[in-house]
């Protein structure tokens, strides 16, 4: 089979990417599901849902820095066969806290290796000078894969049980090892001095990536801590409403994933437009706002509760291809991995954070049916939102 390029490639590692998702949010998905099942608390179903965000923030500066060295292929491999290995591992061996912290984390390692490094594989075999295009839509290709990941996991697991649902959607990234190994040929990195292992000096000495990078780091505390608890607050808000129902959480967490894909490209194309800085502040600020807005929000009528969800939606991803885009055009030619490396781990360590700031909010106000609780905990999340635009306004000074 020859191998891929251009916009075939781009596709086709998207679908991998979303193979490699499909069972990243199905802790997320049956969160009130494993909280009764395992009588663990709010934070410790954070510290779960947020653990494969650090074991990615472990993992991804070596795993990145790597990608300078060596071809960013042979690290997507090792990463889809890992997070396939970690997958069956918690659908077979996950009992309680412990283990389902484990089996999470080495989920979160393995994703470091297939998502920073699949984009690692476009940029290095794209020979445009502005690929920004193809960067925005490998990463709002991400927002299909957790919403499908909301989806089968409510839908296999209705109709079998959660260990059935993780267990047929760790199959995913196993596709994703065979798109790579057959789509993508090999290719050497091209030598240079910041391909040194763990090199990030030039990435600190970057203020304009940095500034781009730190705001990644804010989107992924308000997005994951959102994704985290979604579904808890769906069926709080429909608990709560006159209307009732609250049936279809997660097909309404998986519609308010994939809003993510076309809002990242439409975020893109604006940023490109009229100025990514100035663009990305003004949505980073709408949407740190709706977070705060939304916990004030549950005891209203369960429709009018979803419509602020799906337009939350909108501001609350399309931010991410640009980001992204961003810092990889700031990233100077020779340390392009080890800055994608640090943008991902700043990231991934704020997304770490979310979930648990949220739960342990949530312990605080008084639990999962106190208005007080979800009111505290979307303030949390807005609060994180809002580093996203002061660090472009303080950092990103050159225009981008």
């Amino acid at each position: 089979m020859k191998p891929l390029s251009g916009r075939p490639l781009v596709l086709a590692m998207a679908i991998g990417e979303i193979g490699t998702l499909l069972p990243s949010l199905s802790f997320a998905a049956l969160t009130p599901q494993f909280i009764a099942e395992w009588h663990i608390s709010n934070a410790d179903a954070g510290w779960i849902a947020g653990i494969s965000a650090f074991g990615y923030m472990a993992a991804v500066p070596f795993l990145m820095s790597l990608t300078d060295r060596i071809d960013a292929r042979r690290v997507f491999l090792v990463g889809a066969g890992v997070t396939t290995l970690a997958h069956l591992g918690f659908a077979l061996l996950a009992s309680g806290f412990w283990t389902g912290f484990f089996w999470r984390a080495l989920g979160g390692a393995g994703l470091a290796g297939t998502y920073m490094p699949g984009l690692k594989i476009l940029t290095d075999r794209d020979p445009g000078t502005d690929k920004s295009r193809s960067v925005s839509f490998y990463t709002a290709s991400y927002a299909v894969g957790v919403s499908l990941s909301y989806l089968f996991t409510g839908l296999l697991g209705d109709a079998a049980s959660w260990r059935v649902a993780i267990g047929v959607l760790a199959l995913g990234p196993l596709l994703a090892l065979l798109i790579a190994l057959f789509g993508a040929g090999p290719k050497s990195p091209t030598p240079g001095e910041g391909h040194r292992l763990l090199n990030f000096k030039p990435v600190f000495k970057n203020r304009l990536a940095l500034a781009y990078i730190f705001a990644y780091g804010a989107h992924g505390f308000e997005l994951v801590a959102v994704r985290a608890w979604l579904v808890a607050f769906l069926g709080y808000a429909a608990l709560r409403s006159s209307l009732g129902g609250g049936h279809n959480a997660t097909a309404i967490a998986a519609v308010f994933s994939v809003i993510g894909l076309p809002a990242s490209i439409l975020g893109n194309e604006l940023a490109l437009r009229f100025g990514r800085r100035r663009v990305l502040i003004q949505i980073m600020s709408a949407s740190a706002l709706l977070a705060a807005v939304l916990g004030f929000a549950g005891d209203l009528p369960y429709g009018i509760v979803v419509t602020l969800i799906l337009i939350y939606a909108v501001t609350l991803t399309a931010d991410s291809g640009a980001l992204t885009s961003g810092a990889v055009a700031a990233a100077s030619p020779d340390a392009q991995g080890a800055t994608i490396a640090v943008h991902s781990a700043i990231g991934f360590a704020s997304s770490f954070l979310g979930p648990l700031a949220a739960g342990i909010a949530l312990d605080a106000g008084g639990g999962l049916a106190s208005p007080f609780a979800w009111i505290m905990a979307f303030l949390v999340i807005g609060a994180g939102a809002a580093l996203g635009p002061l660090s472009l306004w303080l950092l990103g000074r050159e225009k981008a």
